[in-house]
């Protein structure tokens, strides 16, 4: 009976989205994951993280800024207002990738991954306001965003290609060095949020706990991580040169050094004019596109193909196989 479908169900009984929709989809999540970062640090560095001092209401007696708030609680709660807006792009995803025929319940559970990633950092952004900008909680609320800029990426490189096995286009020892250059640049973020934390930007015009560290040593080890990436990423790029590995993996190696080396100029800008705002925010960007270019050059390395689908049985017959159609060319 209709009547007994899941809402999911009745859509896709109504609408077939394009596969190229789908992709589309998915990379809007990706953008959005950006821009959720991104405000996030605009909060931050206009010291508005306690512009709305409480949660899950702005304050204890309203769930929106009022006037005499100020911009700082306008800011803050824009942001919040974001998450809604993120999770709209997720629904769309989640909706179009069930209502595609053949369903690929890959694509949905990668869906439902983004969304209750963003689930959870709303709560965790909630317990970043009740705390009182914790810096601990702060760096928790910012890799929770990267794991969900991680997950999208996955999902919009999944939307482009089949739900075969996935086959590696590079050898295992380019492989290996691959995932040390991921490594490389996950510990060069993780000691970024540690500078973010210990550093001078704390979030509010009031006095803020920070991480009791010197962040100008600090900042000295992510500046070391920095050379270890840059390194492993020009060895990559040799290496794949030498082994005669197709264009497109050279491609992205060479976009992330790019990226990379145009990051390193905005860090170096950033530090010798003493940490102004947009300098940090645009350094913020920039370490989102690090971390896509590096996904990038990962996932790149490997496809999958399309899997067989049977076509409807003709009268007195039997079904006949054919192939998945492509969500689109690369």
């Amino acid at each position: 009976m209709p009547n007994s479908l899941n809402p999911l169900e009745l859509i896709a009984r109504r609408w077939q989205p394009s596969a190229r929709f789908v992709e589309r989809a998915a990379l809007a999540t990706v953008v959005m994951a950006v821009v959720i970062v991104v405000t996030g640090g605009a909060v931050r560095l206009t010291e508005s993280g306690l512009g709305c001092d409480t949660w899950p209401k702005c304050t204890s007696g309203s769930l929106t800024p009022t006037s005499d708030m100020g911009i700082h609680g306008a800011i803050e709660f824009t942001n919040r207002m974001l998450t809604y807006v993120l999770c709209v792009f997720v629904g769309v995803l989640i909706i179009a990738a069930r209502a595609r025929t053949p369903v690929r319940r890959s694509l949905t559970r990668l869906g439902w991954a983004q969304f209750w990633i963003v689930m959870g950092n709303a709560v965790v952004g909630g317990i970043v306001v009740l705390t009182g900008l914790n810096p601990y909680i702060v760096s928790s609320h910012f890799l929770l965003s990267s794991a969900l800029l991680t997950v999208a990426m996955v999902v919009w490189q999944r939307a482009r290609e089949g739900d075969g096995e996935p086959r590696d286009l590079v050898a295992r020892p380019v492989r290996q060095l691959t995932w040390l250059l991921v490594g490389a640049t996950l510990a060069l973020i993780l000691i970024g949020t540690v500078v973010t934390g210990a550093g001078p930007h704390a979030g509010d015009a009031r006095e803020v706990h920070r991480i009791p560290l010197n962040w100008q040593e600090i900042t000295q080890l992510h500046v070391d991580f920095v050379y270890i990436v840059l390194g492993l990423t020009v060895a990559l790029w040799f290496t794949l040169r030498a082994v005669k590995a197709p264009a497109a993996q050279r491609r992205t190696v060479l976009e992330l050094l790019v990226v990379l080396l145009l990051q390193g100029v905005v860090g170096y800008v950033q530090y010798f004019t003493h940490l102004p705002e947009v300098i940090v925010g645009i350094h913020m960007l920039g370490s989102c596109l690090v971390w896509i270019a590096t996904l990038r050059v990962l996932l790149g390395q490997r496809e999958r193909a399309a899997l067989p689908v049977a076509a409807p049985a003709a009268a007195g017959g039997q079904a006949s196989v054919q192939p998945e159609p492509a969500a689109s060319s690369r």
